[in-house]
Formats: structure tokens, sequence, C-alpha cells
């Protein structure tokens, strides 16, 4: 017997008309529902956290990340640089 929860999912969902998005798609839906109720919450509730909680945080993280990243890069190809034309 299914779910219901998965029932309620995939009720909810579009079908794109492209098989292999849909079925990439239902998988992850199934594995959100059992996921959901491995942690005790709902399905959406699930995604309320990975879609727009974890999701933007780790973005901004990334982001913020990537500068710090790109200016110690830019630092150290300066030092490289100025070595270079000592020698």
């Amino acid at each position: 017997m299914i779910n219901s929860e998965y029932v309620n999912a995939f009720n909810t969902m579009g079908e794109s008309g492209i098989y292999w998005i849909d079925l990439i798609f239902k998988i992850c839906v199934i594995a959100l529902v059992d996921l959901a109720s491995i942690l005790g919450i709902t399905y959406e509730e699930i995604n309320v956290w990975l879609f727009v909680i974890i999701w933007p945080v780790l973005t901004v993280y990334l982001i913020i990340r990537n500068i710090f990243l790109k200016k110690k890069l830019r630092k150290l190809i300066f030092k490289s640089n100025l070595f270079l034309t000592k020698m």
C-alpha cells in the first residue's frame, strides 16, 4: 500500500513531459518523504528547510567564500609577480 505522504507529494507536482526529469523528480520526492519520516517531520516541512533555509544560506556562504578565495589568490599572484621581478 502506498503511503499517503507519497500520494500527497506526487499530487502536488506537475509533469514536465520529459521522462528522465520526471523520473529524477519522483526519486527525489520519495527520498524526501522517507527522510521526513525518519526525522519526524512532514514532506512540506523538509521542503521548507531545504529550499527556503539551507539552500539560500549555503549559496550566500559559498559566494562569500569565493570572494575571499579570489582575494587570497590575487594576493598570491601579486606576491609571486614581485618575487619574479626581483630576480
